[in-house]
């Protein structure tokens, strides 16, 4: 090969490097940015489910609580204790109640995990 050829090749080829290592810094900026973007969405991920684990807890022991008072309740009707037992009927039925509404609304939290895209694919 001459001289010039091989100048001329160097060059080429140094440019055609040159040009594909600008060319990537777009294509790495934006990979850089979606780690980013990944990493806040996992963070936010673990925030509501550490927010949905206490919720949870809260509600599977508040219906516990308020399903035991019941069956105390139920127990004691027919019984000397008949109104007592009555009114223990009734507030643990309430408070049963509202622990299953605290775990079903515990579920909410889960639901944010998912991101919702404004437009939709075909």
């Amino acid at each position: 090969m001459t001289l010039m050829k091989k100048v001329f090749l160097a060059l080429t080829t140094s440019l055609i490097v040159t040009g594909a290592v600008f060319g990537q810094k777009g294509n790495i900026d934006s990979l850089k940015m979606e780690i980013l973007n990944i990493r806040a969405e996992v963070e936010n991920i673990h925030l509501n489910l550490e927010k949905s684990k206490s919720k949870f807890q809260r509600g599977i022991f508040v219906a516990t609580l308020g399903y035991t008072i019941t069956i105390a309740g139920g127990l004691m009707l027919g019984r000397e204790n008949d109104d007592l037992g009555q009114v223990l009927l009734v507030t643990g039925g309430v408070t049963g109640i509202t622990g299953t509404y605290m775990l079903v609304d515990a579920f909410k939290f889960l639901g944010r995990t998912r991101k919702r895209n404004s437009v939709h694919s075909p």
